[in-house]
């Protein structure tokens, strides 16, 4: 923390518009994580960023305040997350955490990092404690199930607990502001390659903007219609990030189901309900079932997981579904095999099974 620092001269400048330097964000979140910042100054701070409107830079301020505190995860190897940042109030079925278990099927290693609901009535840690996964296993626990299963879930409240001390103001602020996209930027494992829904459609470039300049692989992607993730009802935006070694770069670009050879649903055949509702439908799509609304869930379930295949498989170099200078709709096409191939061969479920018996 540096002497200069001053919450009357950080919201001053906010109200003025003025972008704050990356070290100015990070002094700030140092305070909030050490509990030294009052419930007025995290609120005031955090309303004024979103009325200037957040920059890259002030994100990425944020992010490594958190990553300073964070509590580490003993993992060395490249990992894969497929994470939403909530808030789109559409409250469908738990999309991103059945495709994180596709991915892994498919070979991905995964490091989902994730909490419970906040907005929708079934957060990525309800659906897996009610499919069986421990969801607050400390860092040995998460890398035992790395290890046996390949793929792990980091709670945030274990990993993140000083980001208790914004809980308050912001459930008392009852609005969605930069604290909604930190945990998906701040997953402990620090994987290489990311999908990632944004539920704010003015947010998904600066996250694509902080991923790139962090060196990581990412999609950030948001639905036409307001999903925050891939959608199967239309068109979803795309925002491709490369990493530092290729300048940073954000291309702007969008898929859509037909580019994978699947068949538009509307979004309402996503919604879901409680954990029990949700669970079952993961079951029941990793059992490979169609019938019903399953069968749009499933092509959700496939898009994003396809999706997320092409980030890792850049992130590794592997160049399996082309080149990055391909179009995110052409690797998306050849990735999706991959990820029905998982489901339909029964490793998806293979791993679920052995992530649930890892826990014990």
């Amino acid at each position: 923390m540096t002497a200069a620092f001053s919450w009357p001269a950080v919201l001053g400048a906010l109200l003025d518009r003025g972008e704050l330097a990356a070290d100015t964000c990070r002094a700030a979140m140092a305070q909030i994580v050490a509990g030294e910042a009052s419930p007025a100054q995290i609120a005031g701070f955090a309303v004024a960023l979103r009325a200037k409107g957040e920059t890259a830079a002030e994100v990425a301020g944020l992010v490594a305040a958190m990553m300073d505190v964070a509590v580490p995860l003993p993992f060395a190897g490249p990992a894969l997350d497929i994470v939403g940042t909530g808030g789109d109030q559409l409250h469908s079925v738990n999309i991103s955490t059945i495709a994180s278990i596709v991915a892994a099927g498919a070979g991905a290693t995964v490091i989902k990092h994730g909490n419970r609901a906040a907005s929708s009535s079934c957060g990525s840690a309800d659906v897996l404690a009610e499919l069986g996964v421990r969801i607050d296993l400390d860092p040995d626990g998460v890398s035992r199930c790395i290890d046996r299963a390949g793929i792990g879930f980091c709670f945030a409240p274990t990993f993140h607990p000083a980001l208790r001390h914004a809980g308050p103001p912001r459930r008392e602020l009852g609005i969605p502001t930069v604290f909604n996209i930190l945990g998906p930027l701040a997953n402990p494992a620090r994987p290489a390659a990311s999908l990632v829904g944004a539920a704010d459609v003015r947010l998904a470039p600066v996250m694509a903007q902080v991923f790139a300049e962090s060196g990581r692989r990412a999609m950030v992607v948001r639905g036409s219609d307001g999903l925050d993730e891939v959608t199967v009802s239309g068109p979803t935006q795309v925002w491709d990030a490369t990493d530092a070694a290729l300048g940073a770069q954000v291309r702007a670009t969008e898929v859509a189901p037909g580019d994978a050879g699947l068949a538009e649903s509307p979004v309402a055949d996503l919604v879901g309900g409680d954990a029990p509702a949700n669970a079952a439908i993961a079951r029941a799509v990793l059992a490979g079932e169609t019938g019903g609304t399953l069968g749009a869930v499933r092509a959700a379930v496939l898009l994003n997981a396809a999706l997320a295949l092409v980030v890792w498989d850049a992130a590794i170099g592997a160049d399996e579904f082309g080149p990055t200078g391909d179009s995110a709709a052409d690797r998306l096409r050849r990735a999706v095999p991959a990820a029905a191939e998982s489901i339909d061969s029964g490793r998806a479920a293979g791993v679920l099974a052995r992530w649930v018996a890892a826990c014990a």
